[in-house]
């Protein structure tokens, strides 16, 4: 089915007024383009390392919103003029222009599958639920992944990053500790790489959800790989269920401005000597990550490594 989007070009002080009007008409969400800066608080949540550069805020906006042949659309057209004309008294509305165009209706959720294929890192088939051995790798070490919503198909720099320094570095029967698990898969090579078992933390429920389906479809038996919804960083419940000076190794495939609290509470959960690798990290923040590392006293850098433009540290726990 093909749908037909419009876009309103009206200005930043009328976008509330524009909701309200939406909904009265009927109309089903709409989508929001302005050059407003976005605070920090709106940020704080958001897995963004690197913000959109915007143009300046010169007061304009434009919204976009879709109808499908249930609509009336002239009416709906006209009922939207007219409401902004009277939106029009109380605030500027912009020229009012709406320009039209038509889109398909795709599977959004779903489309993406087609892009991931199995592949390798170094002795490591990475491979979706959905697709075959490829005969040419059926001697690798296999992680069957289906991401689902949540981050995590390893296709990503930094995701490999982890599963190198995690193959370096993991020893038999090693017990892990997977900051941000995603879709689990950092924690699901843990254990097929000789983990004895892994614990992974996401603030995301999807991720779980992920995550669980991922142990089921490698085969890893629910007491290997536990998963917690919840912020190690300072939530005092999730650190007690973590538990403390347990893990060999923590792994975290974050962002600079987590990792960067991060490395200072998660020293309690390692054993001495043990090993936190973390990536997630775009070059441009590689000496804000450094500067931290550097300056606590618990960790030693061990290795700094860099594919692409994403940087990955791996440290040792040297003291408290």
């Amino acid at each position: 089915m093909k749908w037909n989007k419009f876009t309103l070009h009206t200005t930043t002080a009328a976008i509330d007024f524009v909701g309200e009007l939406f909904d009265e008409i009927g109309i089903v969400g709409m989508e929001i383009e302005d050059n407003v800066p976005l605070t920090e608080a709106e940020t704080k949540g958001m897995f963004i390392d690197i913000l959109p550069e915007l143009g300046p805020d010169d007061g304009t906006a434009r919204i976009s919103f879709y109808l499908d042949n249930t609509y009336d659309i002239p009416a709906t057209l006209k009922a939207v003029r007219e409401g902004m004309q009277e939106i029009g008294q109380f605030v500027p509305v912009g020229s009012l222009e709406i320009d039209a165009s038509e889109t398909e209706d795709k599977d959004w959720m779903n489309n993406w599958k087609e892009f991931f294929k199995p592949f390798t890192v170094d002795d490591i088939l990475i491979k979706p639920t959905w697709e075959t051995v490829p005969e040419e790798h059926k001697d690798k070490l296999l992680v069957q992944i289906d991401p689902g919503t949540a981050f995590g198909t390893g296709m990503h720099e930094t995701t490999q990053l982890c599963i190198r320094a995690l193959r370096k570095y993991l020893k038999e029967g090693d017990h892990v500790l997977d900051v941000g698990c995603g879709s689990g898969i950092l924690s699901i090579t843990s254990i097929l790489l000789g983990a004895a078992d892994a614990v992974g933390t996401d603030l995301d429920e999807a991720a779980i959800v992920a995550t669980n389906e991922n142990r089921e479809a490698n085969d890893i038996a629910p007491e290997k790989l536990r998963v917690l919804t919840g912020n190690i960083i300072g939530d005092p419940a999730i650190k007690d269920a973590v538990g403390y000076g347990c893990y060999d190794v923590v792994v975290a495939n974050i962002l600079a401005e987590v990792i960067v609290p991060l490395q200072g509470v998660i020293a309690p959960h390692l054993k001495q000597g043990g090993i936190f690798i973390t990536s997630g990290i775009i070059n441009l923040k590689e000496e804000t990550v450094r500067e931290a590392l550097e300056a606590n006293p618990a960790f030693e850098i061990l290795e700094v490594n860099h594919q692409k433009d994403w940087v990955s540290f791996v440290c040792r726990k040297v003291g408290e």
